[in-house]
């Protein structure tokens, strides 16, 4: 379908939706080159020579279908086009399901974008990048049919690193790129390093078509037991501040905002997650509560202050529900931060002046009743019933108020999309009874859709699958990304200068190392310790779980230190202990007194007090493949990083910690910022 109109048509269109921002009648538009254009479904409309894509199929040229306009009159003029349901829809943040195979389930989807008029969704698909692109493109063109033809932005939580906790935090990296965690970006602490990587994981997010990066956390690792910290630059402000400004102007390509090269940056978890009571985390019933005994609010405020200089999209906050907290001489309201009015519209946009979106974290809406709030029982355990039976939700401080009550709090206080649902019936019927100002709703659904103008999603929604084939975990991508695994590992302790080792031809034992990488070293791997000229052992920190509640399972919590089953103290939340077996391996090797080489994965600031005097060699690592551990050991690389936080030296320094205050514990083992260079 072709329609010429002249473009004084366009221009008395403009002036009569008062979206020029010209009093001048004779103004014109003026012709620019033409936008590349993609559709499947959309007819295409001419236009004093140039083509539009005719979004909502009316046969005419509306201003939200104009690429030479500007982003805000476009978004502006779509808003004004969409009924209550499609702006609700358009306020939510759905999940995209996923079939038996791992595949997008279309029936679903199909569902939630032209009956719910969801429009936004995050993607939790991994595996072959032509799977994840072909079905992404299948979710647009879904979208074209839908009324006015609005664009899908599909979103993704952290997909480069090591850890694959699906269901919470992280996606497996599979044939992306993979990278040390953030951990260990701030371990090297070179902003050039974490710009190039936001770069690179922009240029694979967008070949695969993903839009947005649920990332990075700005939180700050003050309470070592919290089981979210392996997502955080560590725990000393300023160096968080440089490293949340380099990632996000890597992912946005630049420091001006969004274009359409740019991959949308969520910084999370305003007002700063880490000072949670007890390093219990509000994912649980059990740790909904935020604390701030040291009074120290503002320092975990000052590297969000990096996000704005970088001019971050989209900003997240936590669960947590702050308990007497004060700021500006006034106590902040005990309810979690996605309903505090106080945090998101005084300190958030008030204070430093935020203009983008405020995505809710996942569930805020839901009550935590039953079995999500008293866990599984011991009997479903031994029967094998999955935790994630028991249901999630995480409404902290506002459990007394009816979903449709939180709906209208939450949107008051400042939120402007809620993550993790794709119901929108509560939003509905509070704007249908007048609980909401139209104007305040039409702002926050404005300000969603300029992030899909910016990105030019509406002229061009699709990606090449061939392409993203040859992008994604391209050879270059991999090898910056191997280059970050060896530079982060950090060396705590080299007795004797042991390191750099000469393996070839010794026999060594081998611990969580793949036997087949270390004989490309020339490595002789035997069985046992007792045969043994050599032993490296890969260790993780230890930790606690509780298997009764789905984040009691895949967030760590408790203990950080290495102990006998029947000795060790584990934190007052009871659960499982990890670090045991481990231990008594060390215990059995150290007995032999054969030289040996420890590597620990710090998820969380372990204490190492009890290995420390029973290897030769301490290394720390926050992701490392085999190759890079050993390219390290043997001296092919060199450890470059230094500890992002401190290591506590005992259990009882950890319990007198204060949760929301940097590196206090007394005597650390280690203190922040070792590391032998």
């Amino acid at each position: 379908m072709t329609i010429k109109r002249k473009s004084i048509f366009i221009v008395s269109g403009l002036l009569a939706a008062g979206l020029t921002g010209c009093d001048n009648n004779d103004t014109q538009i003026t012709p620019s080159n033409q936008a590349e254009l993609e559709s499947r479904n959309i007819p295409t409309l001419t236009v004093d020579g140039l083509k539009f894509k005719d979004l909502n199929k009316n046969g005419q040229l509306d201003p939200y279908e104009d690429w030479r306009l500007d982003s805000a009159t476009r978004a502006r003029d779509l808003t004004a086009r969409m009924n209550v349901e499609e702006k609700a829809g358009a306020m939510m943040h759905g999940t995209i399901g996923l079939d038996g195979a791992g595949r997008v389930d279309i029936s679903a989807a199909e569902e939630d974008v032209n009956q719910r008029f969801v429009n936004t969704f995050i993607t939790r698909m991994a595996g072959d990048p032509q799977h994840i692109s072909a079905d992404n493109n299948a979710l647009q063109e879904m979208a074209e049919k839908s009324r006015l033809g609005i664009p899908v932005t599909i979103s993704t939580d952290p997909r480069n690193h090591f850890v694959n906790d699906p269901n919470a935090t992280s996606v497996a990296a599979g044939s992306f790129s993979q990278w040390p965690e953030p951990l260990g970006l701030a371990a090297i602490d070179d902003t050039a390093l974490s710009k190039t990587f936001g770069d690179i994981a922009r240029q694979e997010y967008r070949a695969v078509g993903i839009h947005m990066a649920l990332s990075p956390q700005a939180d700050l690792a003050t309470e070592p037991r919290w089981g979210r910290i392996n997502g955080t630059f560590g725990e000393d402000n300023q160096l968080a501040k440089r490293q949340v400004q380099a990632y996000i102007e890597g992912f946005q390509h630049g420091d001006k905002g969004l274009t359409q090269d740019s991959v949308i940056t969520v910084v999370k978890h305003f007002a700063g997650g880490g000072p949670q009571l007890g390093g219990l985390d509000p994912h649980n019933i059990f740790g909904k509560e935020q604390v701030y005994p040291g009074e120290n609010l503002e320092y975990h405020l000052v590297p969000f202050e990096g996000a704005f200089a970088a001019n971050v999209a989209s900003v997240m906050p936590y669960y947590g529900q702050p308990i007497n907290l004060w700021y500006k001489d006034q106590l902040i309201e005990e309810v979690g931060f996605g309903f505090n009015k106080q945090v998101l519209t005084e300190m958030l946009r008030g204070r430093f002046g935020f203009t983008g979106v405020v995505l809710s974290d996942w569930g805020i809406l839901e009550s935590c009743e039953g079995k999500c709030a008293t866990g599984i029982s011991d009997a479903d355990i031994a029967a094998g019933v999955s935790p994630w039976t028991a249901g999630i939700g995480m409404s902290w401080g506002v459990e007394n108020l009816t979903r449709q009550e939180r709906v209208v709090k939450a949107v008051e206080a400042g939120i402007d999309q809620f993550g993790g649902t794709s119901d929108p019936s509560d939003l509905i019927e509070a704007i249908n009874q007048q609980q909401l100002p139209i104007a305040t709703i039409d702002a926050s659904v404005t300000r969603i859709l300029q992030q899909k103008f910016e990105l030019g999603l509406f002229e061009k929604p699709y990606v090449d699958e061939a392409k993203a084939v040859k992008i994604v975990g391209n050879a270059e991508f991999q090898q910056k990304g191997d280059d970050a695994q060896r530079r982060a590992q950090i060396l705590l302790q080299n007795n004797q200068a042991l390191l750099p080792l000469a393996l070839s031809g010794k026999k060594v034992f081998l611990h969580n190392v793949n036997a087949t990488v270390a004989a490309r070293y020339g490595l002789e791997v035997v069985a046992t310790p007792e045969e043994a000229e050599i032993a490296i052992l890969r260790v993780d920190t230890p930790h606690q779980n509780d298997p009764h509640y789905p984040f009691g399972v895949s967030v760590n919590f408790g203990q950080l230190g290495f102990d006998d089953a029947d000795t060790v103290v584990l934190d007052q939340k009871a659960g499982t202990y990890s670090g045991s077996e481990d231990y008594q391996l060390i215990k059995q090797v150290k007995a032999l007194n054969i030289p040996t080489v420890i590597s620990v994965y710090l998820d969380r600031p372990a204490i190492l007090t009890n290995i420390v005097d029973k290897t030769d060699v301490l290394l720390a690592n926050f992701g490392a493949s085999d190759e890079a551990v050993l390219d390290v050991i043997t001296g092919k690389s060199k450890a470059q990083g230094k500890l992002p936080f401190e290591l506590p030296s005992s259990w009882q320094a950890v319990l007198d910690q204060k949760e929301d205050v940097a590196h206090d514990s007394v005597d650390p083992l280690f203190p922040i910022g070792a590391g032998i260079l």
